[in-house]
């Protein structure tokens, strides 16, 4: 990619880097380097596995049926796997949110991908992890919160959900989403590549202006039905946000025989997200989105912010199963 093009691109989730006010860990910091590389693998049988990292409750990798769906990160191009957003999807104006009136620096996607979660529950199969909020968290945002990541693996498929609970005394905003990169090509096919979508969606989504605002001017989406071809140049300056979509499932089509099916329960966004020409495509399941370009107000005022009242639990999941034609499985 030129570094004309890089200049005018507003990806989905870039390279991390330091903003004034951010608290991100250091590299250099030997307790995080540790954390960071501390991994937890999930089995269920010889041909279904999945690693999954503590530190931002990251899945690094999933094999099913003996096929690997995740893609193989390279640092050189993008240092993760699969991020958890929280308790912001998106950019932020200025990379700050406003709550009662103060600004709070809460940059793109939130924090939860910066820090390490405890182990909650774990079996062979089944992992839960859980973050709490702290000092640091609260001087991004003020509000006392229970995180929970799932991942449930089974026999070609795999179960993610998300679980956030208002354990303080006033009402709680916040947005989550997950952000898995899969292989693409997937399983090797050279074929085009397609997304079909359970229903007919929108043949437009909406521009993402400089700073990763989202504008109220569309840009057209090649739609053949049901079935959206996925070619790089798709992706040359933003990611493909559909808002709202009508589809509660959909399948990333190899085109020789591999589907990757996706259910969604409680997410009612999905983004299609990669950098041409890396080998992955990013499918996010989002409850929230990005700042729009007129919006200035409070956090509990930003559009698709979901409100717990305390007490209150809510909870996200995505279904991901590969489905595999007799050849594939030959």
């Amino acid at each position: 990619m030129s570094s004309a093009r890089r200049r005018d691109h507003y990806p989905c989730f870039p390279q991390p880097r330091r903003r004034k006010g951010a608290r991100l860990p250091s590299p250099a910091s030997p307790a995080i380097l540790s954390a960071m590389s501390e991994t937890i693998l999930l089995e269920a049988g010889a041909d279904d596995r999945a690693e999954i990292l503590p530190f931002g409750a990251e899945m690094l990798s999933w094999r099913a049926r003996g096929v690997e769906l995740v893609w193989a990160k390279d640092q050189k191009v993008w240092d993760r796997t699969a991020p958890v957003l929280f308790p912001v999807v998106g950019w932020t104006r200025d990379g700050r949110a406003r709550v009662d009136g103060r600004d709070y620096p809460l940059s793109l996607h939130g924090f939860a991908w910066t820090k390490r979660f405890d182990i909650a529950e774990r079996r062979e199969d089944f992992l839960r992890l859980a973050l709490v909020d702290d000092a640091e968290t609260r001087a991004h945002y003020p509000f006392a919160f229970h995180f929970e990541a799932e991942f449930k693996l089974s026999p070609g498929a795999l179960d993610n959900a998300l679980i956030v609970t208002n354990t303080g005394e006033r009402p709680l905003p916040y947005a989550c989403g997950l952000h898995p990169a899969f292989r693409w090509p997937l399983a090797g096919s050279p074929a085009e590549h397609a997304i079909v979508f359970e229903k007919e969606e929108s043949g437009e989504v909406p521009v993402i202006a400089p700073g990763g605002l989202f504008s109220r001017r569309p840009r057209p989406v090649p739609l053949d039905g049901r079935r959206m071809p996925l070619r790089p140049e798709l992706f040359a300056r933003e990611a493909l946000c559909f808002l709202n979509a009508r589809s509660r499932s959909l399948v990333y089509d190899n085109g020789a025989g591999a589907r990757l099916a996706v259910e969604l329960d409680g997410f009612p966004h999905i983004a299609f997200w990669t950098l041409p020409p890396a080998p992955y495509l990013c499918v996010e399941p989002w409850t929230g989105h990005g700042d729009p370009e007129d919006f200035f107000g409070d956090l509990c005022e930003k559009p698709s912010m979901r409100i717990l009242a305390p007490g209150e639990s809510a909870r996200h999941g995505a279904r991901f199963a590969l489905e595999l034609d007799a050849v594939m499985r030959a």
